[in-house]
């Protein structure tokens, strides 16, 4: 019998889950708290503990499949590795759109002359000289470089030059815009790069971890990475583009609950410990994004399902809002360590923590916060950052020991914002272990914690709640709540236009509000989703009934929900899609612009078929490096043409080539 071992390596818990292939059917799943920072731990405790459910032995595994959420909870919390950007031929002005300046986060910033035109005419030569006196002068530590050139998707020679001359002068990993989307958009492609840069340490220690477990038990099966679309890819092509990893944990769990409950028209909201993740099947399948994937605050060229993610989870940070007498709660988006799954690990420490600060009359801001270090060394460090670095260690330590003055709270978040260190504190993780809904951690000291928070003051001088049960409570009403909004934005946003008022404002309207009470005098307002809505995550049946009746919703939780990514890594398919463009820079002149640079053609039909050739040979290159057998190629023109007195003259065109199968497998003993 072959079977698939699926993994999905969450913020909090990694999930792995053993399917029979032939039978379509779940033979044994298991779930393993997340080992920071050496995620194999983690990884190995899932996997054999699955493999045990399901009572197969490693050898018997066809194949690996990993999705993993942390590339996107990185973006969304404004972590990773710190880079560089080679920014060629671009003014100051394109630095400071699509967002790329908060994501460069103040990182190095290479400007030098080159680039090329529309026609992929070269603008400028390429300054190498000045590109090598720049590379000389970077700071150590950085995680990788990122190139982008102005109009790279039409001739990318000064990308590829420059990447050269990068890894000749720094060694690092360089990663090229062109090489991840097709699309012009200068600051957006170089926007993609950055974060791509930033990511390819982190998803390259995950698939290491990942595959040295595999190993470590005998088995020789593929690994596989799930992709932001849902399709599967191999773990080398991940290495060289994290980004497209971005949504991966998402996309799985769509296809995961597609194959675990038949449905065909449903949103799916995922809820994971970091973000929630929501989606619409249409048909049985979701679409995809076509303005790119969109995490947390950035817009990026990435090809991936259409997904609305926030930062919501159930290990989500629980922060009091100071507007107005009473105030409030807020939910995201960092994440925090919960105080209960921190006293589980390290009870000594925190209980005697939680039991000073509780023995104290004066309330202060940082009680029930906790920082412990996920790296045993770090460098460049400020002054600051360096002494906030020398009073944290491998133990938990109270955020208030650590924190000598305000300015240190700016550097705190910077050694967290680089996954140097990592906080623990309040989350409805904790406010359910409070109220009996969840189990397994410390729910003594998840109550302590509450009642420190609890002390906290809103605007009229008051406590913010009597007791711990109290303020447990308002948390998990606040995470119903905001879930809600998060399935009333994505419900409103794909039922279209709404007179130029966006998604967020309409999910607030004192309508829309009303019609969900079911208001009801001399104008009767109900409201409600017109789908059901497919829960997943492992808290899912603890938060999501509470959603369903707010929004008047069928609330479909399928067995099996809380490993739903994991089913659907297996479950998919590889697929690898391309696309090119043709322009027609004057009458009689078409272009082809290849990745070898732009090549003239005398007709249309010639250079559309050059592309087409190009393309096929590339997609189908890479589908087959990814493990795809049996290819299915795909091919689609979209011309765009005018009418000029009389004629019909040829603009430009999109070719686009997709080739996929089902992944090749490795296999078991007779």
């Amino acid at each position: 019998m072959a079977v698939f071992l699926g993994v999905d390596t969450g913020g909090t818990y990694t999930d792995a889950v053993i399917v029979d292939g032939a039978k379509d059917r779940v033979l044994g799943s298991a779930k393993a708290l997340t080992s920071r920072p050496d995620l194999a731990a983690g990884i190995a405790q899932a996997m054999d503990a699955a493999l045990a459910a399901a009572g197969v032995t490693a050898d018997q595994v066809a194949l690996v499949s990993l999705s993993t959420p942390l590339a996107t909870n990185a973006l969304v919390e404004g972590q990773g590795g710190r880079v560089a950007l080679v920014s060629i031929g671009f003014d100051a002005g394109d630095m400071t759109r699509a967002g790329l300046a908060e994501a460069l986060q103040g990182d190095p910033l290479i400007a030098v002359a080159g680039g090329h035109e529309a026609s992929g005419a070269e603008t400028a030569a390429l300054d190498l000289p000045a590109l090598a006196a720049a590379l000389a002068g970077l700071p150590i530590g950085l995680a990788g470089i990122a190139v982008a050139g102005r109009f790279a998707v039409r001739n990318p020679a000064h990308e590829i030059a420059a990447r050269a001359l990068v890894r000749q002068v720094t060694g690092l990993p360089v990663t090229c815009s062109h090489e991840l989307s097709s699309r012009l958009n200068g600051p957006k492609r170089a926007l993609t790069a950055v974060l791509n840069a930033r990511l390819i340490g982190m998803i390259a220690r995950l698939i290491d971890a990942c595959a040295d477990q595999i190993a470590a038990r005998g088995s020789t099966a593929p690994l596989r990475v799930v992709r932001g679309d849902g399709a599967l890819m191999s773990a080398a092509q991940a290495r060289e583009r994290p980004i497209e990893t971005i949504l991966s944990g998402p996309a799985a769990s769509i296809v995961g609950a597609r194959w675990l409950t038949g449905l065909s028209e449903a949103l799916v909201s995922d809820i994971g410990g970091t973000t929630t993740d929501v989606a619409l099947l249409r048909r049985g399948l979701p679409e995809i994004d076509p303005q790119g994937a969109r995490v947390g605050r950035f817009r990026t060229m990435v090809e991936a399902v259409a997904m609305r993610t926030t930062g919501l989870g159930g290990d989500s940070a629980v922060d009091l809002v100071a507007q107005g007498l009473q105030g409030g709660l807020h939910l995201g988006p960092r994440r925090l360590v919960p105080i209960s799954l921190l006293a589980h690990q390290h009870p000594g420490p925190v209980h005697a923590a939680l039991d000073r600060a509780l023995s104290s009359d004066i309330a202060g801001d940082h009680d029930g916060r906790f920082v412990f270090r996920l790296a045993r060394q770090v460098d460049g460090l400020t002054p600051r950052e360096a002494a906030v670095w020398d009073r944290t260690g491998l133990t938990p330590v109270p955020v208030a020991q650590v924190l000598r003055t305000r300015l240190e709270l700016a550097a705190l978040e910077r050694l967290v914002s680089r996954a140097f260190v990592m906080v623990a504190g309040v989350t409805p993780s904790d406010a359910s272990h409070v109220l009996g809904h969840q189990t397994g951690w410390d729910a003594d000291a998840a109550a302590k914690a509450l009642r420190l928070m609890a002390r906290r003051r809103n605007g009229a001088g008051n406590r913010i709640a009597p007791e711990a049960a109290t303020l447990a409570q308002a948390i998990i009403d606040q995470l119903t709540t905001q879930t809600a909004d998060c399935l009333l934005e994505a419900a409103l946003a794909e039922d279209g236009d709404w007179d130029g008022l966006s998604p967020e404002t309409l999910a607030h309207h004192p309508l829309l509000r009303a019609g969900l009470r079911g208001h009801s005098g001399a104008l009767r307002i109900n409201v409600g989703l017109g789908v059901p809505v497919i829960g997943l995550g492992a808290s899912a049946a603890t938060y999501y009934g509470a959603v369903g009746d707010l929004l008047s919703a069928r609330m479909v939780l399928p067995a099996h929900a809380g490993v739903a990514n994991a089913i659907g890594a297996v479950v998919g398919q590889i697929s690898m899609r391309l696309t090119g463009l043709v322009s027609s820079p004057s009458e009689g002149r078409f272009t082809a612009h290849l990745p070898d640079g732009p090549q003239v053609f005398a007709t249309r039909d010639a250079a559309l078929i050059a592309m087409e050739t190009h393309l096929a040979t590339e997609t189908s290159a890479r589908a087959r490096a990814a493990g795809a057998e049996d290819l299915h190629m795909a091919t689609a023109r979209d011309i765009r043409e005018a009418e000029i007195e009389g004629r019909t003259m040829f603009i430009e065109a999109d070719v686009t080539v997709t080739a996929s199968g089902r992944p090749r497998v490795a296999h078991g003993p007779a």
